[in-house]
């Protein structure tokens, strides 16, 4: 038993220090810089899809009333939230107290860059593109912004993607890591698709916001993982 538990260890070892996470992160950000650029194009296009998707989350009779039962709305304004600044300030906040009382000082100091780097990122892109909100159907949401891309979608990818690949890194356990980003990307996911549902954001703006958040994450951990190699970053448990 004691020699099957070591070689799980190092394989356990092996796969989070393999070159091939490197290259599989790679293909993660080149396939999100890909995807974001297809939805960008997408915005100068006639947008039928677009439109078909948000008056099919109304009721053919009231585009005020959004399909399914009353609590849905409800709950969608709920999951929007944990993607708006207030929400995303609070649990950086929080992330970077637990860094900084386990003394973990550089990856506090990363964590506020990287969270920071993608907000200039996503005001950057909004500023780049300003496509006009959605008027096809009412908004459920209050919005001042420009819609493309989805700042609520991409900063719950940047936010949460960061935070728990980051966090995986400094925990030990394979599932454990797995738990992490799982959570975080469902979250993300849940960000996104209130965004729709609420009639604030066109599919495409959101699809891009995703390819954005995760491409930025991506290069993120990256940059994380190299660190941690050279010694500048905390390296992670096993």
């Amino acid at each position: 038993m004691g020699r099957i538990g070591d070689t799980k260890t190092r394989l356990t070892a092996w796969f989070w220090r393999s070159d091939l996470i490197l290259l599989v992160g790679v293909g993660i950000v080149a396939t999100g810089c890909l995807a974001f650029l297809l939805a960008a194009d997408a915005v100068s296009g006639p947008g039928q899809t677009d439109a078909q998707i948000l008056r099919a989350l109304r009721s053919s009779d009231e585009a005020h009333t959004p399909i399914g039962p009353r609590w849905v709305a409800d709950a969608a304004r709920d999951i929007t939230a944990i993607g708006g600044q207030t929400v995303l300030v609070l649990l950086i906040a929080s992330v970077l107290g637990y860094l900084l009382i386990v003394r973990r000082w550089h990856a506090a100091v990363f964590v506020l860059a990287a969270t920071g780097g993608g907000t200039l990122l996503s005001v950057a892109l909004k500023g780049l593109y300003s496509r006009p909100r959605p008027d096809v159907v009412p908004h459920l949401a209050h919005v001042t912004s420009s819609s493309f891309p989805s700042g609520h979608s991409m900063m719950s990818a940047v936010v949460y993607l960061t935070l728990g690949a980051l966090l995986a890194r400094f925990v030990p356990g394979c599932w454990t890591k797995v738990y992490f980003v799982g959570v975080a990307v469902l979250l993300a996911l849940l960000v996104g698709t209130s965004r729709v549902y609420l009639g604030v954001h066109y599919p495409t703006d959101v699809v891009a916001g995703w390819s954005a958040g995760v491409a930025w994450a991506m290069l993120c951990w990256l940059l994380a993982r190299y660190l941690q190699k050279r010694g500048v970053v905390e390296r992670p448990a096993v």
